[in-house]
């Protein structure tokens, strides 16, 4: 799987993350009530996906250093590509994730 791949497949698990939770997920003791309130309004979505696209980047990061470091360069390169087109893209995905 490419990095591409991956960080597509993390945002993606990520964006869908709350409904999930929100469906099925009891507060557990200790856990701050916000985690389990969806985001209501248009900015908040988008702000928590921007958080969730700079996270996804962190991982690629760390897989990318794992990589012989013949193909390190190029695994961080389109790490950083996939960071700026997500958000380049980041209203259309928070669109997707959560049409009206």
């Amino acid at each position: 799987m490419t990095i591409h791949n991956t960080l597509l497949a993390t945002l993606l698990a990520c964006s869908l993350a709350p409904f999930v939770l929100a469906q099925t997920a009891a507060p557990q003791p200790g856990d701050p009530q916000r985690w389990y309130q969806e985001d209501s309004t248009a900015q908040a979505q988008l702000r928590t996906l921007r958080k969730e696209i700079a996270a996804a980047l962190a991982e690629a990061k760390k897989a990318c250093r794992s990589e012989p470091s013949a193909a390190r360069a190029t695994c961080l390169k389109d790490a950083q590509d996939t960071y700026r087109q997500d958000m380049a893209n980041a209203e259309k995905l928070r669109e997707a994730a959560h049409p009206q």
